[in-house]
This record gives structure tokens, sequence and C-alpha cells, in this order.
């Protein structure tokens, strides 16, 4: 049988995480099918024909489906659920919010959270903080998977040539409706899809410390800023910028970690990094022992010094 994506898109705009999540899809076995689930979609739907591996892509575009509802979405997904012997979702906010109602109705466990696709029907996932790896086998007719992105490399987005079929879309289940949003806009990359990020810590020591000496070198490397639990809990920065196990779980290509200790709770959300720079004076500190690159040294004197050469 074939495996659906559940996509993670902006209508006009496919979202990173969906490329991710067609790369375990293809591991599955079958073929790849994406669903696009939303209102005036169209765009979505082409972006998604193109990624490589992807077989058909589904467009569901309805009124009710535009600000993508959690009840709505789960719904659309229920529809066509007996065509698929995989159902998979980007471990993100929105499918995390959709994915357990899905289970929940079809009645199956969720595998939830997963970073390798062993065989068809088994698959690891981190537990305890990222410190163990759990190998999850399910015996269940449909699997409803979330996939953990930085997991998985990206699905090339060109060189697919997949059908758009239009599909039925189903009802408002009128459960709940769409009363606003605030966005938070930033000149700087997200934080999960940058490739550069530079994170601070307790160490900091204010938020005005924070900005003056962190923002220049994120402004000289084009980089997302990040910080740890200790340094949003006491105000430094705000919580999206949270990085680790409850907040963001990123995998940029370079993470500069300065004033952070390293707490197995920020490790388990940016281990996977492709190279990790960390700055700190405690020679002791755990995140040298993840650092790619450790430099023993005074931030404050360090950071200036690094964008001086910059």
């Amino acid at each position: 049988m074939a495996v659906l994506v559940v996509a993670e898109h902006e209508h006009a705009l496919l979202k990173g995480a969906t490329l991710n999540t067609v790369t375990a899809a293809t591991q599955c076995g079958g073929d790849v099918h994406v669903l696009i689930a939303g209102e005036n979609a169209a765009e979505a739907a082409k972006q998604a024909s193109q990624i490589a591996g992807v077989a058909k892509v589904l467009l569901a575009d309805a009124p009710q489906l535009a600000e993508q509802l959690a009840e709505n979405v789960a719904a659309q997904v229920l529809a066509i659920a007996t065509n698929y012997s995989h159902i998979l979702f980007p471990a993100t906010a929105h499918g995390k919010n959709v994915a357990p109602r899905v289970a929940a109705k079809l009645d199956v466990g969720q595998v939830s959270d997963i970073t390798k696709v062993v065989s068809a029907d088994t698959f690891e996932r981190p537990i305890y903080a990222g410190n163990a790896i759990a190998t999850v086998q399910s015996a269940d007719k449909v699997k409803v998977v979330t996939v953990r992105t930085t997991g998985f490399d990206a699905a090339a987005n060109s060189g697919g040539s997949a059908a758009v079929e239009n599909i039925t879309a189903v009802g408002d289940s009128g459960k709940s409706s769409f009363v606003g949003r605030e966005v938070t806009k930033s000149d700087r990359p997200e934080l999960t899809a940058a490739k550069i990020i530079v994170s601070g810590g307790r160490a900091m020591g204010s938020s005005e410390k924070f900005n003056e000496v962190l923002t220049p070198l994120a402004d000289k490397l084009g980089a997302a800023l990040g910080a740890s639990r200790a340094a949003v809990d006491a105000g430094y920065a705000p919580n999206d910028w949270q990085v680790g196990q409850t907040g963001k779980i990123v995998a940029p290509s370079l993470y500069i970690a300065c004033g952070i200790s390293g707490a197995i709770q920020h490790l388990a959300g940016m281990k996977d990094s492709k190279v990790i720079v960390a700055i700190n004076k405690d020679p002791e500190a755990p995140i040298f022992s993840v650092a790619d690159y450790g430099l023993e040294a005074d931030l404050f004197t360090a950071v200036p010094e690094l964008i001086a050469a910059l």
C-alpha cells in the first residue's frame, strides 16, 4: 500500500519540514502520496508535485481548511486513511496537533518523533532527552507516525513530476473556529530552518548584554538567534528562541553556543547540528563534550574578537 505524508504549508508555500518527512516516507515502502489541505493552495500542491520521490499529490481545497484547524485537517486525513499503510506528519506544532486525533479515530497507537526507519513496521525514536534510543515495532494496520525532521535529510524539491489530484474536501466540523493570529515578524531566518544559529545562555547576564554581544555576530553570519531555557526563564530572550527538549529541536550546519553550560535538556535540542562551536570559560562545562570546536574563554572578550576577525 501507499504511504501518505500530510504536508505542512502556508497555501502558497510548502514548508521545509514536509521535505524531511517525504524522505522518511520513502523508506517505509510503497508509493509516496502528499496531502495538501488548505484554501487556494494550488501553488503548494504544485511545489509538492516537484519533490523527488512523490508519486501523487492530493489537493483538498476549501474555505473550511483555510486555517488548517486540527479537527478539520484530521477529518480530511481520515476520509482517505483506509488507502494507506502509513500516515506521516512532521513532528511540528501542527503535526503534533493533528496526528493524535487521527490515531485515536483509527484506534491505533501513534509512533512519535521517529529519527530512523528500520523497516516498514519498525522505527527508532529518542527517549530520556536523547540519552537512549528506543526501537518501536508497530503491529497496527495503519501506522500513524510523527517525524523528527532533524533526523532525516530533506528530499530534493525539484526533479519530481507527480500528478496533482483534486479530492473532495470534508465539511466544517463546527467544533472550533479561527479567531485570530499574532505572528512575530523577523528579518532573521526562522530558528528551525536556519543554517547557522548563534545561541546564548544564562552567562549573558541580561537581555541588554544578550543583544549587545550576540546580535552583531548573528548579523555578520546571517544567523538566527537562539537561547537556552535558563536564558529564556531569566528574561534575556523571548520564548520562541528557546532551543532544547522543551523548546525547538534544531540541526543547523553551524551552531555557536555562547555561555551555555550544556544541560542535558539543551543538548537534546541541538546535538544533531553538523558543526558545534562552544565558547565557555568553565573547562568542565558539558557543552564541550558535544562540541566540535571548544574555546575556553570569557565570551564577552571572545565574541567581539570573533566579530572583528570576521
